[in-house]
């Protein structure tokens, strides 16, 4: 028998994960016909929800025993949740998605397809087209992903999502990772293993609100640059050089005006706009240099990524 851990990141998804919970049903039922090997559980991670999220995960546990659960003490984040699935699974394969619908589970055929009998060793879906998103998301979206790929050595696909499969042998790998400041994307990109891509048409959410909001993206996508790139601290660099460069210049220009021509230094205003140009520049490097020096900080505390207030494997024991 081989057996595919489903793992699902839930934050306030007591809408959405009835209907998760019957695709998914069918599609494993399905896929058992075709490969009656085929076993599945269902991890589902809740991450400090505030609804009735939790209830409803311990409903479906009731009637399945399939279904697995982990539920944090408090809300550690969608890179939390992704981390304690792979740390609590135990199948042979591992699949990754969404509670929201957004990740069709009628494409796990194919993906499964792809690691089993075509000698891939993750199989990965990536959205062409962003209908039903705000026009000025996908603009910083696709301008964050040309970023990332010319400042790392990472390979991050845009419009990649989360909803993958995955051999054992690459949820090992990503398990080794144990960075406390995780970017998912970045680390399936790191890894190198040979992944075939699947693409869909972007598909919306069937219940409930999304937990990503711009301010939050924005922060996500620094964590992905900070963690996989050193640019910025060279970009930093060569501001300073640039400045200094420019400084030189300015002070041999007023010295020869003034043994040539005689003139007195004046125009206090631009003096003032110089200055704090120059400190604005600064700051700019500070806060550069800032950015890694409060990623040691937090990666030297050795804090665990998260913290399991209740698991299924409590009730089993």
């Amino acid at each position: 028998m081989a057996l595919i851990s489903v793992v699902v990141p839930c934050l306030n998804e007591q809408e959405a994960i009835p209907y998760f919970y019957k695709a998914i049903c069918e599609t494993a039922r399905s896929m058992s016909v075709t490969w009656p090997e085929l076993d599945f559980e269902f991890i589902f991670i809740d991450d400090g929800s505030t609804d009735d999220t939790m209830s409803v995960i311990e409903g479906l546990r009731k009637d399945d025993k399939r279904v697995r659960f982990v539920s944090f003490s408090r809300n550690f984040g969608k890179e939390a949740a992704l981390f304690a699935g792979l740390t609590y699974s135990r199948g042979d394969y591992l699949v990754t998605m969404d509670a929201d619908m957004q990740d069709p589970p009628a494409l796990l055929p194919d993906m499964y397809k792809a690691v089993t009998e075509e000698g891939y060793d993750s199989a990965a879906t990536r959205r062409i087209t962003r209908k039903g998103e705000p026009f000025i998301r996908s603009v910083f979206a696709r301008a964050f992903y040309r970023l990332i790929n010319r400042m790392s050595s990472a390979d991050i696909v845009d419009g990649a999502r989360d909803y993958r499969i995955m051999t054992r042998r690459m949820v090992d790998s990503i398990l080794s990772m144990t960075e406390y400041n995780r970017f998912t994307k970045g680390i399936y990109g790191w890894i190198g293993f040979k992944t075939k891509w699947i693409e869909f048409e972007n598909v919306e959410r069937i219940a409930g609100e999304t937990k990503w909001s711009f301010w939050k993206l924005f922060k996500y996508a620094i964590e992905g640059i900070i963690g996989f790139s050193t640019m910025p601290l060279s970009i930093a660099t060569w501001f300073g050089l640039c400045m200094s460069l420019i400084s030189f210049l300015g002070i041999l220009f007023i010295i020869i005006k003034k043994l040539v021509y005689g003139d007195p230094t004046s125009g206090w205003s631009s003096l003032v706009c110089i200055m704090l140009l120059i400190a604005g520049i600064q700051l700019f490097c500070m806060g550069v240099i800032g950015q890694y020096l409060g990623k040691t900080y937090l990666e030297s505390k050795k804090r665990p990524i998260f913290i399991a207030k209740k698991t299924s494997d409590d009730e089993e024991r």
